[in-house]
């Protein structure tokens, strides 16, 4: 979903400012969330920002610089366990994901971990 734009965030301001009506009625008028509308004004009053925070990726980021030696223990391991995967990471890396995370990110890279035949 698209952040609301800085238009939309000012106006909200300015009416609150102006005392057109309260957060509830202010939410409804531009029909945003009342969550939204004590958030951008609790942010403005703190820091003065309106502007929307940058998403990130989250915890695929932190990953994202430790690829070679993903692929390296997926290399050299390639009947790893994403548990084992895991445990590995954070010895090398220091970086602690989630399983799931650490399996979308391989996903993404496109590194298959096949069993080896017994």
């Amino acid at each position: 979903m698209k952040p609301y734009s800085i238009d939309l965030r000012q106006k909200i301001i300015e009416a609150y400012q102006n005392q057109e009506g309260s957060q509830r009625q202010l939410a409804k008028r531009f029909k945003v969330s009342l969550s939204f509308t004590q958030k951008l004004l609790k942010r403005y009053r703190e820091t003065n920002e309106i502007e929307p925070r940058k998403s990130g990726k989250g915890f695929i980021a932190r990953l994202e610089q430790h690829t070679q030696v993903v692929e390296k223990l997926v290399a050299d391991n390639n009947d790893i366990t994403l548990e084992e995967l895991q445990n590995s990471l954070e010895l090398e890396t220091g970086v602690k994901l989630s399983i799931s995370n650490i399996c979308r990110f391989l996903q993404r890279k496109k590194l298959t971990r096949k069993k080896a035949s017994a």
